[in-house]
């Protein structure tokens, strides 16, 4: 069962906002504005211009499985999402962020590199054009996605140390070498 998205009112942009967390997607054919935090996850944001429909997701690993933490599984909730909304695939398009190299001395894994390149394959496997993206570098992301407008705003997050990201990302590569997410193929080799 998915976790609820919370929502609140963005005091700032003065609208509805859903703030969405690893693992997590909203759709909406409404003037939302779908928010995330991203370190070296990926979100990609698409978008149906004509119906004025869009969504956002947050996975964590490229690669199959069933949560939405997982690559494929992400895009594939995100889309369906949309399709049940009214949006029309053919109309699809996408807006890709994150994939920064957030843990030192876990350059060697390649997490984020990883999720972008996934996420661009995926998009251009499907024929979903990818418009804009701001992929990699070392930066974590906050990104506000306005569904009705397709409209992104990135903010980098600079190459301050975000504490609460970094243990988040830390926790969750731990427990995949614990084995505690299920039998997933990770980094080439099965956990």
């Amino acid at each position: 069962m998915d976790e609820p998205v919370a929502r609140y009112f963005d005091k700032q942009f003065q609208v509805e906002a859903a703030k969405i967390l690893p693992g997590q997607y909203h759709a909406a054919a409404d003037d939302i504005v779908i928010v995330t935090v991203l370190g070296s996850c990926v979100s990609a944001c698409l978008w149906d211009p004509l119906r004025r429909i869009g969504g956002m997701n947050h996975f964590m690993l490229p690669g199959a499985g069933d949560s939405g933490r997982m690559g494929i599984y992400a895009m594939e909730l995100l889309i369906n999402r949309l399709l049940k909304l009214g949006a029309d695939r053919s109309r699809l398009q996408a807006k890709v962020f994150g994939g920064a190299s957030v843990l030192q001395g876990m350059d060697a894994l390649n997490v984020g590199t990883q999720n972008g390149t996934f996420a661009l394959q995926f998009l251009a496997e499907e024929g979903i054009p990818v418009v804009s993206q701001d992929l990699y570098d070392v930066c974590p992301r906050k990104v506000y996605f306005f569904a009705a407008s397709g409209k992104v705003l990135v903010k980098r997050l600079g190459m301050m140390r975000n504490d609460t990201l970094e243990r988040r990302e830390r926790e969750y590569l731990a427990r995949l070498a614990r084995g505690q997410s299920g039998e997933v193929e990770i980094f080439g080799r099965p956990q």
